[in-house]
C-alpha cells in the first residue's frame, strides 16, 4: 500500500475512512508454504518471531522456485538460505539514565517509530502516524499494550504520539474492520482485549471531526466483536460471543483462523500433538488465549500443569466483559452527545444488560471476588487472578462488590513486589509468581475508584519499588517481573523481553501519582 504524503496527513487527523480490505493481506505462512513450515519445525530462529517479521528480498514466488531448486533440509542448510533471501530483523539498543524517570523518558525516542509504508516482503501492515512499539521482540504496535504505554506519554506530555497512535487504530479498523492483535499480517485474525475506548479518552483533541471518526471506529470495533450475536442465540456460542442462561449475550476470546499461530508455529504444533485431541480445536484455543493478551495463564487450562489441556473459547472472561461494558457506555455517552439518541438509549441498554449478567454470572460472593464463567461446569472457575479487579476498574462493581474483592486481594494476591497475576505456579507468564504492569495499573486504578487508597497505594509502591530495583541491577525495564521474589520474571514461549512499553507506560503514571522511593515498601 502506497501512502502518499496527502493520504498521511488526512489519516494522522483521522479525517480519512478507508473501505475495509476484501481480501485482507497473507500471512508469511500462507506466502511461503513449505518453506515456512521447514524453517519452524527444524527450528532455525530460537524465537519463531524472527522469521515471520523478516522483509524479504524478492518475490514469494521468486523465493519458493529458489527453495525448490536448491533444496535445503538441515538447519544449516535453511539458515544459510534465509539469509540470502531475507532480511532480519535488527535487535534494538537501549540506553540508560541516571535515574528511572530520565531512563523512561529517554527511552521514549528509541521506541517510537515513523509512519509505516512497509516494503514488499514485509510482513508488517502500513500505518499513517508514528508510534511507540513495546520493544525487544515486539518490533510492531500492539493493540492493548498502548493504552498503557499510552498512560506514560500522557504524564510526559507527549500527547502527538497518542493522537498519532489513535490516528492509527483508527485507520487499521477503516482497513480491517478492527484493531488486530499487532501490526502483522498474521494477526488479522484476531484482535486483543478493546482498550480503544479508553484510549481515545486519553486524547485532548476537541476535533468535531476527529469525534466523529473515532464514535465510527467504536462502533465498528463493538460490532466485530459481536459478530457472533446472531448465531450465538441459536447455538449458545459463536465466533466471540456467548448466549448466558437469561439469553443475555457476552463475550468470549476467539480467533478466525484454526491452524497453528505463524510466529509459534512449531510451539502450536506440538501442543496440539501432546494434547491428543483434534488439532484445529487446538489451535483455535491457543489463537484465542493469544488474543486474551494473557499467553498462557492458568485461567484457561483445565489441568493448570499441562497447556494441552487449554479451553481458552469455553471461558467467559470477566475482563473481557468489563471492558466490553466499557465500550458501550463510551458510545452511548458519544451518541448522547452528538445528538444521536437512538444509538445512546441502544448502547445504554446494552451496557445495563451487560452489567447486570456481570454481577450475576461472573461473581463468587462466597469466595469475594469477580471470576471467569465456565460454559460446561456453568459456574465461575476456581482460578483467583488480578482480573478480578476490571469490574472495580471499569466502574460496574458495587460497594460491597468492591469492598470484598479489596479484602481478597490484600489477604492473597498482594505480594511483596507488587500484585500477583494468580495463585498458581505453572510455568505459564500469566501465573504466579509474575505480576505485570498492565495488572497493577487496573488493581490501583479500580481500588482507588472505591476508596481503597490505602491498598492501592501499597500495590503501587512495592510495584514501583521492584521496578526500580531490576533497573539499578539490571539497566532495563522490563515486560514482567516475579513479584514474591522480586526480581525479573520468566515463564512462557519466550525469553524475558526488555523495552518495555507497557512497564514504562505504568511505571512512569504511578510515580507521577505517588511519588520515587516506593521501594521500602515490601522490604
Amino acid at each position: 500500500m502506497a501512502l502518499t504524503n496527502t493520504w498521511r496527513a488526512l489519516a494522522a487527523a483521522g479525517l480519512l475512512l478507508l473501505s475495509a480490505a476484501a481480501d485482507p493481506p497473507r500471512s508469511p505462512a500462507e506466502l511461503y508454504g513449505p518453506l515456512f513450515e521447514a524453517v519452524q519445525r527444524e527450528r532455525v530462529f530460537d524465537d519463531g518471531k524472527t522469521f515471520v517479521d523478516a522483509t524479504a528480498r524478492a518475490t514469494p514466488q521468486a523465493i519458493l522456485e529458489a527453495y525448490a531448486r536448491e533444496r535445503p533440509r538441515t538447519r544449516a542448510e535453511l539458515k544459510a538460505f534465509v539469509a540470502r533471501h531475507f532480511i532480519l530483523p535488527d535487535a534494538p539498543a537501549e540506553t540508560r539514565a541516571d535515574d528511572l524517570v530520565a531512563h523512561i523518558r529517554g527511552l521514549w525516542p528509541q521506541l517510537t517509530r515513523p509512519p509505516l509504508d512497509p516494503p514488499a516482503g514485509s510482513s508488517a501492515l502500513a500505518l499513517p502516524a508514528p508510534y511507540v512499539v513495546p520493544g525487544g521482540r515486539f518490533r510492531e504496535i500492539y493493540y492493548w499494550d498502548s493504552y498503557f504505554t499510552m498512560l506514560g506519554l500522557r504524564v510526559d506530555g507527549r500527547g502527538d504520539l497518542i493522537e498519532g497512535m489513535l490516528a492509527d487504530f483508527v485507520s487499521l479498523v477503516d482497513r480491517y474492520g478492527h484493531i488486530p492483535n499487532g501490526t502483522r499480517t498474521y494477526y488479522l485474525s484476531r484482535s486483543q482485549p478493546p482498550f480503544f475506548a479508553l484510549m481515545v479518552g486519553l486524547s485532548d483533541s476537541d476535533s468535531p471531526a476527529l469525534a466523529r471518526a473515532r464514535l465510527a471506529a467504536l462502533r465498528a470495533e463493538h460490532a466485530y466483536w459481536m459478530r457472533g450475536a446472531a448465531c450465538a442465540q441459536r447455538q449458545g456460542a459463536c465466533e466471540r460471543v456467548v448466549r448466558m442462561p437469561d439469553g443475555t449475550l457476552l463475550n468470549r476470546y476467539w480467533d478466525d483462523k484454526s491452524i497453528p499461530r505463524d510466529e509459534s508455529w512449531a510451539e502450536d504444533v506440538a501442543t496440539a500433538r501432546e494434547s491428543n485431541r483434534d488439532a484445529a480445536l487446538m489451535y483455535r484455543h491457543l489463537r484465542a488465549g493469544a488474543e486474551s493478551g494473557w499467553d498462557y495463564s492458568s485461567r484457561w487450562l483445565s489441568d493448570p500443569t499441562r497447556l494441552a489441556t487449554i479451553r481458552t473459547t469455553d471461558i467467559v472472561p470477566v475482563d473481557l466483559n468489563s471492558l466490553m461494558w466499557t465500550l458501550e457506555d463510551a458510545i452511548a455517552t458519544r451518541c448522547r452527545a452528538g445528538g444521536d439518541r437512538a444509538c445512546a438509549r441502544d448502547f445504554a441498554t446494552r451496557a445495563e444488560r451487560r452489567r447486570a449478567a456481570i454481577s450475576r454470572y461472573l461473581w463468587n460472593s462466597a469466595e469475594g471476588r469477580f471470576g471467569d464463567w465456565d460454559r460446561e461446569t456453568r459456574q465461575v472457575t476456581p482460578v483467583l487472578s488480578a482480573a478480578t479487579l476490571y469490574p472495580l476498574f471499569a466502574g460496574i462493581a458495587s460497594k460491597d462488590q468492591a469492598a470484598a474483592v479489596a479484602a481478597t486481594v490484600r489477604a492473597k494476591l498482594l505480594a511483596p513486589g507488587g500484585l500477583r497475576t494468580t495463585l498458581t505456579r505453572t510455568g505459564q507468564q500469566w501465573d504466579a509468581p509474575n505480576g505485570w504492569a498492565p495488572l497493577q495499573w487496573i488493581a490501583v486504578d479500580g481500588l482507588v475508584r472505591y476508596g481503597e487508597d490505602e491498598l492501592a497505594r501499597e500495590i503501587a509502591t512495592r510495584w514501583i519499588g521492584n521496578v526500580e530495583r531490576a533497573w539499578r541491577e539490571t539497566g532495563k525495564m522490563l515486560e514482567k517481573y516475579d513479584v514474591e521474589e522480586r526480581r525479573p520474571g520468566g515463564g512462557g514461549e519466550y525469553p524475558l523481553q526488555d523495552g518495555f512499553g507497557w512497564t514504562n507506560g505504568v511505571t512512569r503514571a504511578l510515580i507521577a501519582r505517588y511519588g520515587e522511593g516506593g521501594g521500602v515498601a515490601g522490604e
